[in-house]
């Protein structure tokens, strides 16, 4: 996990600030399953096909801290670094990821800081997603720590892009030749049109399923 004395601190107050971080990311991903059950029991289907978690290593909140210029202390890291606490909800349709973030955004005991909707708003790179930045009450022995997550929803489809995008990156250590990275656009472009198409024939699949069960009453 690399080294917490990299921040400036002890491995108490390490071990204490991603205490919250994972407290934090059960919180949320519990909050989660439950939408998603709640889901399935009113409308009989699932949004969500898989949720992934991870908390930011020592070393990659350390280059992420120099980056934007900050010294590498625990206090800056939990200032200034949004992504500690990572979930990731991972949709058949984009259709579901709207309905799934403002399910959470309703969620009395979540603040939304910040929103990011990098689906319509594609990133330059092509990456599509729709962030939202929420804090989460903690309740210690002692006090309330308000812990910041960061919600990353998005489509397979994107998830599979993504996950590709970040394999090439991290060979090219960022500086991916211009061929590859303007394939890598034209990829984000075909997934936003399957994404478009799956969601039409799911339509269709819905409103023939209608039909049908209409046409079943009648007779």
């Amino acid at each position: 996990m690399g080294q917490p004395s990299a921040l400036g601190e002890g491995i108490d107050s390490w071990n204490a600030t991603i205490f919250l971080y994972n407290s934090a990311l059960k919180e949320v991903k519990t909050k989660v399953e439950i939408l998603n059950d709640e889901f399935q029991q009113i409308h009989q289907y699932n949004p969500i096909e898989y949720v992934k978690t991870r908390i930011k290593t020592a070393e990659s909140i350390v280059k992420k801290l120099k980056r934007n210029g900050y010294e590498s202390s625990i206090d800056n890291m939990v200032k200034h670094v949004n992504d500690i606490a990572g979930i990731r909800i991972v949709c058949s349709f984009t259709s579901d990821i709207y309905k799934l973030a403002e399910m959470i955004g309703k969620q009395n005991d979540l603040t939304v800081v910040s929103i990011k909707d990098y689906i319509r708003h594609p990133k330059d790179s092509g990456y599509m997603s729709y962030h939202m930045l929420v804090t989460v009450p903690i309740f210690m022995s002692d006090r309330v720590v308000k812990t910041k997550v960061e919600i990353q929803i998005r489509t397979m489809a994107m998830d599979f892009w993504a996950s590709l995008e970040h394999k090439i990156y991290y060979k090219f250590e960022g500086y991916a030749p211009e061929y590859i990275s303007r394939d890598l656009r034209e990829c984000s472009g075909i997934v936003s049109m399957l994404d478009a198409k799956m969601l039409q024939l799911n339509n269709a699949i819905l409103e023939a399923k209608e039909a049908q069960e209409e046409d079943r009453d009648v007779v």
